[in-house]
Protein backbone atom coordinates (compact mmCIF):
# COMPACT_ATOMS: atom_id res chain seq x y z
CA UNK A 1 0.00 0.00 0.00
CA UNK A 2 1.55 3.31 -1.23
CA UNK A 3 1.43 6.06 1.46
CA UNK A 4 1.30 9.96 0.94
CA UNK A 5 5.39 10.07 0.91
CA UNK A 6 5.31 7.58 -1.97
CA UNK A 7 2.95 8.98 -3.92
CA UNK A 8 4.79 12.42 -3.75
CA UNK A 9 8.32 11.12 -3.94
CA UNK A 10 7.20 8.44 -7.11
CA UNK A 11 5.26 11.16 -8.95
CA UNK A 12 7.73 13.50 -8.64
CA UNK A 13 10.46 10.88 -9.71
CA UNK A 14 8.10 10.13 -12.72
CA UNK A 15 7.38 13.78 -13.46
CA UNK A 16 10.70 14.94 -13.63
CA UNK A 17 12.26 12.01 -15.42
CA UNK A 18 9.41 12.95 -18.12
CA UNK A 19 10.25 16.66 -18.13
CA UNK A 20 13.83 15.47 -18.81
CA UNK A 21 13.21 13.32 -22.09
CA UNK A 22 10.53 16.54 -23.04
CA UNK A 23 13.49 18.77 -22.80
CA UNK A 24 16.26 17.43 -24.35
CA UNK A 25 14.68 14.92 -27.07
CA UNK A 26 13.87 18.64 -28.96
CA UNK A 27 17.10 20.33 -28.47
CA UNK A 28 18.54 16.94 -29.69
CA UNK A 29 15.96 17.09 -33.02
CA UNK A 30 16.86 20.86 -33.53
CA UNK A 31 20.84 20.09 -33.58
CA UNK A 32 20.21 17.31 -35.48
CA UNK A 33 18.45 19.46 -38.18
CA UNK A 34 20.61 21.95 -38.17
CA UNK A 35 23.55 19.37 -38.87
CA UNK A 36 21.75 17.41 -41.74
CA UNK A 37 19.09 19.88 -43.38
CA UNK A 38 21.66 21.19 -45.67
CA UNK A 39 22.06 17.44 -47.14
CA UNK A 40 18.05 16.83 -46.71
CA UNK A 41 17.39 19.92 -49.46
CA UNK A 42 20.35 18.47 -51.30
CA UNK A 43 18.92 14.63 -51.96
CA UNK A 44 14.99 16.20 -52.05
CA UNK A 45 13.96 14.29 -49.30
CA UNK A 46 9.83 14.09 -49.12
CA UNK A 47 8.92 15.53 -45.82
CA UNK A 48 6.81 12.63 -45.27
CA UNK A 49 10.00 10.36 -44.85
CA UNK A 50 11.87 13.02 -42.67
CA UNK A 51 8.68 13.55 -40.11
CA UNK A 52 9.12 9.39 -39.70
CA UNK A 53 12.91 9.75 -39.48
CA UNK A 54 12.23 12.23 -36.43
CA UNK A 55 9.94 10.48 -34.91
CA UNK A 56 12.36 7.32 -35.47
CA UNK A 57 15.11 9.53 -33.83
CA UNK A 58 12.71 10.38 -31.02
CA UNK A 59 12.94 6.63 -30.10
CA UNK A 60 16.52 6.14 -30.80
CA UNK A 61 17.60 9.06 -28.88
CA UNK A 62 15.67 8.63 -26.00
CA UNK A 63 16.46 4.74 -25.61
CA UNK A 64 20.88 5.67 -26.34
CA UNK A 65 20.37 8.47 -23.46
CA UNK A 66 18.35 6.42 -21.36
CA UNK A 67 20.73 6.08 -18.45
CA UNK A 68 21.61 9.92 -18.44
CA UNK A 69 18.27 11.26 -18.38
CA UNK A 70 17.16 9.27 -15.77
CA UNK A 71 20.01 9.83 -13.61
CA UNK A 72 19.75 13.69 -13.93
CA UNK A 73 16.52 13.50 -13.25
CA UNK A 74 16.70 12.06 -9.66
CA UNK A 75 19.02 14.25 -8.62
CA UNK A 76 17.76 17.29 -9.53
CA UNK A 77 14.25 16.18 -7.82
CA UNK A 78 15.99 15.03 -4.78
CA UNK A 79 18.54 17.83 -4.54
CA UNK A 80 15.55 19.95 -4.32
CA UNK A 81 14.39 18.14 -1.54
CA UNK A 82 17.15 18.13 0.24
CA UNK A 83 17.84 21.71 -0.09
CA UNK A 84 14.35 22.49 1.49
CA UNK A 85 15.12 20.40 4.18
CA UNK A 86 11.99 18.24 3.27
CA UNK A 87 14.79 15.03 3.72
CA UNK A 88 15.62 15.91 6.88
CA UNK A 89 12.32 16.23 7.97
CA UNK A 90 11.42 12.50 6.78
CA UNK A 91 14.00 11.02 8.29
CA UNK A 92 13.71 13.25 11.29
CA UNK A 93 9.91 11.57 12.05
CA UNK A 94 11.40 8.14 12.46
CA UNK A 95 11.44 6.73 8.51
CA UNK A 96 14.35 4.78 7.77
CA UNK A 97 16.76 5.77 5.10
CA UNK A 98 15.83 2.69 3.43
CA UNK A 99 12.34 3.22 3.63
CA UNK A 100 12.82 6.16 2.05
CA UNK A 101 14.24 4.34 -0.80
CA UNK A 102 10.97 2.01 -1.54
CA UNK A 103 9.31 5.08 -3.76
CA UNK A 104 12.37 5.53 -6.18
CA UNK A 105 12.87 1.58 -6.53
CA UNK A 106 9.06 2.05 -7.06
CA UNK A 107 9.54 4.37 -9.84
CA UNK A 108 13.00 2.45 -11.07
CA UNK A 109 10.48 -0.85 -11.53
CA UNK A 110 8.20 1.01 -13.76
CA UNK A 111 11.16 3.00 -15.60
CA UNK A 112 12.55 -0.27 -16.29
CA UNK A 113 9.87 -2.58 -17.56
CA UNK A 114 9.49 0.19 -19.89
CA UNK A 115 12.69 0.15 -21.14
CA UNK A 116 12.50 -3.67 -21.21
CA UNK A 117 9.66 -3.51 -23.37
CA UNK A 118 10.91 -0.83 -25.51
CA UNK A 119 14.02 -2.44 -26.42
CA UNK A 120 11.95 -5.24 -27.13
CA UNK A 121 9.83 -4.60 -29.25
CA UNK A 122 9.60 -0.42 -30.36
CA UNK A 123 13.37 0.35 -30.80
CA UNK A 124 14.08 -2.44 -32.96
CA UNK A 125 11.71 -0.75 -35.78
CA UNK A 126 13.07 2.94 -34.75
CA UNK A 127 16.66 1.71 -35.11
CA UNK A 128 15.94 0.54 -38.71
CA UNK A 129 13.95 3.23 -39.89
CA UNK A 130 16.50 5.22 -37.86
CA UNK A 131 19.69 3.84 -39.36
CA UNK A 132 17.92 3.30 -43.45
CA UNK A 133 16.98 6.93 -43.59
CA UNK A 134 20.41 7.58 -42.37
CA UNK A 135 22.07 6.12 -44.96
CA UNK A 136 19.93 6.48 -47.79
CA UNK A 137 20.05 10.49 -47.52
CA UNK A 138 22.75 11.46 -45.34
CA UNK A 139 25.81 9.38 -45.56
CA UNK A 140 28.47 9.77 -48.48
CA UNK A 141 28.54 5.54 -48.85
CA UNK A 142 24.72 5.63 -49.16
CA UNK A 143 22.78 2.30 -49.48
CA UNK A 144 26.21 0.51 -50.01
CA UNK A 145 27.53 1.27 -47.08
CA UNK A 146 24.99 -0.51 -45.17
CA UNK A 147 26.13 -3.72 -46.14
CA UNK A 148 29.18 -5.48 -44.95
CA UNK A 149 31.21 -6.05 -48.44
CA UNK A 150 34.50 -6.63 -48.46
CA UNK A 151 36.14 -9.79 -46.83
CA UNK A 152 32.61 -11.30 -46.65
CA UNK A 153 33.37 -15.06 -45.32
CA UNK A 154 30.50 -17.08 -44.44
CA UNK A 155 29.38 -20.62 -43.44
CA UNK A 156 25.90 -21.08 -44.74
CA UNK A 157 25.48 -24.69 -43.63
CA UNK A 158 27.01 -27.47 -41.08
CA UNK A 159 29.77 -28.46 -43.80
CA UNK A 160 29.64 -25.41 -46.39
CA UNK A 161 31.95 -22.28 -46.38
CA UNK A 162 31.36 -19.09 -48.50
CA UNK A 163 34.22 -16.57 -49.63
CA UNK A 164 33.76 -13.38 -51.31
CA UNK A 165 36.48 -10.90 -51.64
CA UNK A 166 34.24 -7.53 -52.56
CA UNK A 167 30.44 -7.10 -53.17
CA UNK A 168 29.28 -4.45 -55.64
CA UNK A 169 25.02 -3.78 -54.28
CA UNK A 170 24.49 -1.68 -57.80
CA UNK A 171 25.52 -4.75 -59.96
CA UNK A 172 24.76 -7.84 -57.61
CA UNK A 173 28.14 -8.70 -58.31
CA UNK A 174 30.37 -11.02 -56.20
CA UNK A 175 34.33 -11.36 -56.93
CA UNK A 176 36.93 -13.67 -55.73
CA UNK A 177 34.03 -16.20 -54.72
CA UNK A 178 34.61 -19.49 -53.58
CA UNK A 179 32.66 -22.55 -52.16
CA UNK A 180 34.04 -25.23 -50.33
CA UNK A 181 31.96 -28.15 -49.13
CA UNK A 182 33.66 -30.19 -46.65
CA UNK A 183 32.49 -34.19 -45.75
CA UNK A 184 33.47 -36.13 -42.24
CA UNK A 185 35.53 -33.27 -41.41
CA UNK A 186 37.69 -33.51 -44.64
CA UNK A 187 37.13 -31.30 -48.11
CA UNK A 188 35.17 -33.33 -50.41
CA UNK A 189 35.01 -30.74 -53.36
CA UNK A 190 36.11 -26.91 -53.94
CA UNK A 191 34.25 -24.20 -56.28
CA UNK A 192 35.99 -20.84 -57.76
CA UNK A 193 35.08 -18.35 -59.77
CA UNK A 194 36.57 -14.67 -60.51
CA UNK A 195 32.66 -13.32 -60.58
CA UNK A 196 29.29 -14.27 -59.34
CA UNK A 197 26.34 -12.55 -60.33
CA UNK A 198 22.81 -12.89 -58.91
CA UNK A 199 20.07 -13.11 -61.75
CA UNK A 200 16.46 -12.04 -59.72
CA UNK A 201 14.73 -13.86 -62.33
CA UNK A 202 15.03 -17.38 -61.23
CA UNK A 203 16.86 -17.00 -58.33
CA UNK A 204 20.31 -18.45 -60.08
CA UNK A 205 23.94 -17.32 -59.77
CA UNK A 206 26.01 -17.26 -62.90
CA UNK A 207 29.31 -17.89 -62.22
CA UNK A 208 32.70 -16.60 -64.33
CA UNK A 209 35.68 -18.49 -64.96
CA UNK A 210 34.14 -21.50 -63.06
CA UNK A 211 36.70 -24.40 -61.68
CA UNK A 212 35.61 -26.99 -59.21
CA UNK A 213 38.48 -28.93 -57.85
CA UNK A 214 36.83 -32.85 -56.38
CA UNK A 215 38.76 -34.50 -54.30
CA UNK A 216 39.75 -38.22 -54.52
CA UNK A 217 40.92 -40.73 -52.52
CA UNK A 218 43.79 -41.70 -55.18
CA UNK A 219 43.35 -38.73 -57.50
CA UNK A 220 41.53 -34.88 -58.10
CA UNK A 221 39.09 -34.26 -60.85
CA UNK A 222 38.89 -30.64 -62.31
CA UNK A 223 35.71 -29.20 -64.12
CA UNK A 224 36.14 -25.94 -65.27
CA UNK A 225 34.00 -23.55 -67.73
CA UNK A 226 33.94 -19.80 -68.67
CA UNK A 227 30.40 -19.59 -67.56
CA UNK A 228 28.29 -21.40 -65.46
CA UNK A 229 25.01 -21.16 -63.57
CA UNK A 230 24.08 -22.92 -61.16
CA UNK A 231 21.57 -22.18 -57.55
CA UNK A 232 23.43 -22.35 -54.03
CA UNK A 233 21.25 -22.65 -50.68
CA UNK A 234 22.05 -18.73 -50.10
CA UNK A 235 20.83 -15.37 -51.01
CA UNK A 236 22.56 -11.90 -51.24
CA UNK A 237 21.86 -11.23 -47.35
CA UNK A 238 24.00 -14.51 -46.83
CA UNK A 239 26.99 -12.73 -48.87
CA UNK A 240 26.58 -8.95 -47.81
CA UNK A 241 25.07 -8.54 -44.12
CA UNK A 242 23.92 -5.52 -43.47
CA UNK A 243 26.05 -4.46 -40.53
CA UNK A 244 23.39 -3.16 -38.40
CA UNK A 245 20.99 -5.66 -38.63
CA UNK A 246 20.76 -6.79 -35.00
CA UNK A 247 19.65 -3.50 -33.85
CA UNK A 248 16.59 -3.73 -36.23
CA UNK A 249 15.31 -7.18 -34.71
CA UNK A 250 12.61 -7.66 -32.13
CA UNK A 251 13.99 -10.28 -29.27
CA UNK A 252 12.41 -13.57 -30.77
CA UNK A 253 13.74 -12.79 -34.35
CA UNK A 254 17.25 -11.46 -32.83
CA UNK A 255 17.49 -14.48 -30.47
CA UNK A 256 16.64 -16.60 -33.64
CA UNK A 257 19.04 -14.96 -35.80
CA UNK A 258 22.26 -15.57 -33.27
CA UNK A 259 21.65 -18.93 -33.03
CA UNK A 260 21.79 -19.51 -37.00
CA UNK A 261 24.26 -16.85 -37.25
CA UNK A 262 26.48 -19.25 -34.57
CA UNK A 263 25.85 -22.03 -36.80
CA UNK A 264 27.14 -20.57 -39.62
CA UNK A 265 30.34 -19.43 -37.79
CA UNK A 266 29.73 -15.64 -38.58
CA UNK A 267 32.69 -13.36 -37.68
CA UNK A 268 30.44 -10.30 -36.26
CA UNK A 269 28.55 -12.80 -33.55
CA UNK A 270 29.90 -10.47 -30.65
CA UNK A 271 28.64 -7.66 -32.27
CA UNK A 272 25.00 -9.10 -31.92
CA UNK A 273 25.66 -11.11 -28.58
CA UNK A 274 26.35 -7.68 -27.51
CA UNK A 275 23.57 -5.91 -28.77
CA UNK A 276 20.78 -8.92 -27.10
CA UNK A 277 22.32 -8.60 -23.54
CA UNK A 278 21.90 -4.64 -23.55
CA UNK A 279 18.58 -5.47 -23.61
CA UNK A 280 19.04 -7.02 -20.07
CA UNK A 281 21.67 -4.54 -18.76
CA UNK A 282 20.06 -1.19 -20.02
CA UNK A 283 16.89 -1.75 -17.13
CA UNK A 284 18.82 -3.05 -14.58
CA UNK A 285 21.44 -0.38 -14.58
CA UNK A 286 18.14 2.06 -13.66
CA UNK A 287 18.30 0.40 -10.11
CA UNK A 288 21.82 0.96 -9.90
CA UNK A 289 21.88 4.60 -11.38
CA UNK A 290 18.47 5.62 -8.76
CA UNK A 291 20.19 4.32 -5.68
CA UNK A 292 23.70 5.80 -6.53
CA UNK A 293 21.49 9.43 -7.72
CA UNK A 294 19.69 9.40 -4.32
CA UNK A 295 22.61 8.22 -2.40
CA UNK A 296 24.47 11.46 -3.48
CA UNK A 297 21.92 14.07 -3.66
CA UNK A 298 19.87 13.39 -0.56
CA UNK A 299 22.53 15.04 1.50
CA UNK A 300 22.73 19.12 2.19
CA UNK A 301 25.61 20.24 0.74
CA UNK A 302 27.55 23.62 0.34
CA UNK A 303 27.59 23.91 -3.28
CA UNK A 304 23.79 23.10 -2.77
CA UNK A 305 22.23 21.16 -6.03
CA UNK A 306 24.97 22.91 -8.66
CA UNK A 307 27.33 20.46 -6.51
CA UNK A 308 24.95 17.75 -6.88
CA UNK A 309 24.49 18.06 -10.17
CA UNK A 310 28.34 18.13 -11.08
CA UNK A 311 28.48 14.95 -9.54
CA UNK A 312 26.04 13.62 -11.53
CA UNK A 313 26.97 14.18 -14.87
CA UNK A 314 30.51 13.26 -14.28
CA UNK A 315 28.72 9.80 -12.91
CA UNK A 316 26.44 9.97 -15.65
CA UNK A 317 28.94 10.78 -18.88
CA UNK A 318 31.46 8.15 -16.79
CA UNK A 319 29.18 5.14 -16.99
CA UNK A 320 28.60 5.76 -20.68
CA UNK A 321 31.85 5.68 -21.65
CA UNK A 322 32.64 2.48 -19.56
CA UNK A 323 29.37 1.14 -21.29
CA UNK A 324 31.05 2.00 -24.80
CA UNK A 325 34.26 1.37 -24.17
CA UNK A 326 33.49 -2.13 -23.22
CA UNK A 327 30.85 -2.26 -25.90
CA UNK A 328 33.51 -2.05 -29.11
CA UNK A 329 36.37 -4.00 -26.85
CA UNK A 330 33.63 -7.08 -27.05
CA UNK A 331 33.09 -6.67 -30.94
CA UNK A 332 35.88 -5.93 -31.55
CA UNK A 333 38.20 -8.91 -30.24
CA UNK A 334 37.29 -12.03 -28.57
CA UNK A 335 36.56 -10.50 -25.16
CA UNK A 336 33.72 -12.31 -23.71
CA UNK A 337 30.26 -9.83 -24.73
CA UNK A 338 28.36 -10.83 -21.52
CA UNK A 339 30.86 -9.75 -19.10
CA UNK A 340 31.46 -6.63 -21.27
CA UNK A 341 28.03 -5.80 -21.38
CA UNK A 342 27.89 -6.01 -18.07
CA UNK A 343 31.03 -4.75 -16.75
CA UNK A 344 29.51 -0.89 -16.01
CA UNK A 345 26.60 -2.47 -14.00
CA UNK A 346 29.17 -4.45 -11.51
CA UNK A 347 31.55 -1.32 -11.32
CA UNK A 348 28.77 0.92 -10.84
CA UNK A 349 26.37 -1.66 -8.36
CA UNK A 350 29.63 -1.88 -5.94
CA UNK A 351 29.75 2.11 -6.07
CA UNK A 352 25.69 2.16 -5.56
CA UNK A 353 26.06 -0.50 -2.37
CA UNK A 354 29.23 1.74 -0.81
CA UNK A 355 27.39 5.02 -1.57
CA UNK A 356 23.73 3.91 0.06
CA UNK A 357 26.13 2.83 3.26
CA UNK A 358 27.63 5.91 3.21
CA UNK A 359 24.37 7.96 3.25
CA UNK A 360 22.79 5.91 5.80
CA UNK A 361 25.10 6.84 8.23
Amino acid sequence: MLTILDKYILKRYLATFSVMLLMFIPIGIIIDVSEKVNKMIANKVPIKEIAVYYFDFTIYFANLLFPIFLFLSIIWFTSKLANNTEIIAILSSGISFSRFLRPYIIGATAVSLFALLMGFFLVPSASAGFKNFRYMYLNNSGVSGMRDNSDVYRQISDNEYIYVSNFNNVSKVAFNFSLEKFKDGKLEYKINASRLKWNPKDSTYTMFNYKKRTIGLLDDTFETAEKKEAKFNFDLDDLTPVVFIAETLSYGDLTSFIDKERKRGSSNINTYLVVLYKKYSIPVAAFILTIIAVSVSSMKRRGGMGSNLAIGILLAFSFVFLDKIFGVLAEKSSFPPIIAVWIPNIVFGILAIYLLRNAKR
